[in-house]
């Protein structure tokens, strides 16, 4: 991602987004190179507040001390054992199908990157328990897609009503509205995504 011309574009292009950068300062956002943990990652902070969903992710990884997580190893544990975690019914039945997806090869996970975004999210929500949010998160924390808005995401709604359009309409905001207020962002929106969760400084985020 050409973060330097990217960040020097969304201050030129929108003055709001120009004082998020100055109050949130340098862009650092922790891509992660393992494309199943970020897709495991994803569907346990689906719904939840960035705290908790932390407290349980850090859970599960630390079960397995350090060793390389595969799918392989996942559908090996017990549900009973990822419930210790405070995984729900319904977080173990996604997680332990995206491993079994993987594992017989229904999704390849190292031919993906090849594919453009569009692609990508079609084939990650063909999986049960893997929707726009999640897919829009592994492009942006595992693959460094540059142009991403999580248009589902709760703390991008927070931000937008925050800086963008203080008390003036009922929370959340119409899609239609999100989607014309990041026009201007592009072809930078996974920045503005990031500033934007950042800018609230009481919502927890993955990244």
């Amino acid at each position: 991602m050409d973060l330097d011309n990217g960040i020097e574009y969304l201050k030129k292009k929108d003055t709001i987004m120009k004082e998020i950068i100055n109050l949130v300062g340098n862009y650092c956002i922790h891509i992660r190179p393992d494309p199943y943990l970020v897709l495991v990652e994803s569907i346990i902070y689906q719904q939840l507040t960035g705290r908790a969903a932390h407290s349980i992710y850090q859970r599960f990884v630390n079960h397995y001390n350090d060793v390389l997580l595969t799918p392989e190893k996942v559908l090996s544990t017990s549900s009973e054992t990822m419930k210790s975690f405070g995984l729900s019914n319904k977080k173990i039945e996604y997680i332990k199908l995206l491993s079994k997806n993987i594992t017989e090869k229904n999704f390849n996970l190292q031919s993906v990157s090849t594919l453009d975004d569009e692609e990508i999210i079609n084939q990650l929500t063909k999986m049960k328990g893997i929707g726009r949010w999640t897919a829009d998160m592994f492009l942006i924390f595992c693959l460094g897609r540059k142009d991403v808005f999580p248009i589902h995401d709760l703390g991008i709604k927070k931000a937008i009503q925050k800086w963008y359009l203080k008390s003036t309409v009922q929370f959340p905001p119409t899609k239609q509205k999100m989607l014309e207020i990041s026009q201007v962002w592009k072809p930078y929106r996974s920045i503005a995504t990031w500033y934007l969760w950042k800018s609230l400084s009481k919502f927890d985020t993955i990244g």
